[in-house]
């Protein structure tokens, strides 16, 4: 696995002083990018690699501004909703005109080009921090997996410099690539959404067996694991599928924290903003 800094990845939010991303005051990294496609994702400007442009309502002014300068008439403000601008995913093709003219702030790009260095740059601010508090950094997503190179190189940055590290992940990964980062993540926050295999499939996208047989590959090498259940209502929530995940993850390692993770009620105002259904 390459470590060099100088490797560029796609994110889409650097979060500081998080409190709820492994222990003690930590930087949290997002990355874009996940295999899967969960109908209740809480962060889907993560969900693809790609850089788009995505508007907020509530901000909006109707000023037009975005809608005169864009030069594949992808905007159009219609007169449906007050300060709705209609975005033609088709015809667009995101540049700075657009978001630079816009005087609220409405129009926003759905992420970023950076560097691993720039990115420990950022991480290194709250040295500090990390160190009265025992945090550190966390990766997240997105599915800081599915951009392997540029996750490692954050890590092994961070972890050769003595910060405390951890990544939140999917675990729906290649065993060579999870293998890679063990011995330079001191955490592994994991969700497990769905232990049925065709429910998990029905409502990610994908099925859950590289999942279950990469937290068991983590759980024999006795790392540091935090399993999260997302309390999504009437999918993830229900007395059944909690039963299973807890007696699963006991069954392999009774050491193992389960915790059960209050869904993101603000979630539909992401989807509004890409112009997408919310299925939930």
């Amino acid at each position: 696995m390459v470590k060099r800094t100088d490797i560029e990845g796609m994110i889409f939010k650097i979060k500081r002083f998080s409190i709820h991303d492994g222990p003690g005051i930590r930087t949290t990294i997002f990355l874009k990018g996940c295999p899967l496609s969960c109908i209740w994702c809480h962060s889907p400007e993560g969900i693809s690699r790609d850089i788009t442009i995505w508007h907020n309502d509530s901000s909006c002014i109707s000023c037009g501004s975005c809608v005169n300068v864009c030069p594949e008439n992808a905007l159009l403000l219609t007169g449906k909703v007050e300060g709705k601008v209609e975005i033609d995913r088709d015809r667009c093709n995101p540049g700075v005109t657009c978001v630079n003219v816009c005087p609220t702030g409405s129009l926003q790009f759905t992420g970023r080009k950076a560097s691993a260095a720039e990115v420990f740059n950022e991480i290194e601010k709250d040295r500090l921090y990390y160190n009265e508090s025992g945090g550190g950094v966390t990766l997240t997503g997105g599915e800081p997996f599915a951009q392997p190179e540029f996750s490692y190189a954050i890590l092994k940055a961070c972890y050769e410099g003595g910060i405390n590290t951890a990544v939140e992940t999917s675990l729906f990964c290649e065993h060579d690539i999870l293998e890679k980062f063990v011995c330079i993540t001191r955490l592994f926050i994991t969700d497990i959404k769905i232990l049925d295999h065709v429910r998990h499939r029905t409502f990610t996208g994908v099925s859950n067996e590289i999942i279950l047989d990469n937290f068991r590959y983590l759980a024999g090498l006795g790392k540091d694991i935090i399993v999260r259940i997302p309390m999504v209502p009437g999918i993830t929530d229900i007395d059944e599928n909690i039963k299973a995940i807890t007696e699963f993850v006991n069954s392999i390692d009774p050491a193992v924290p389960v915790e059960m993770i209050k869904y993101n009620t603000l979630a539909p105002n992401n989807y509004r903003r890409l112009n997408l259904p919310y299925l939930v």
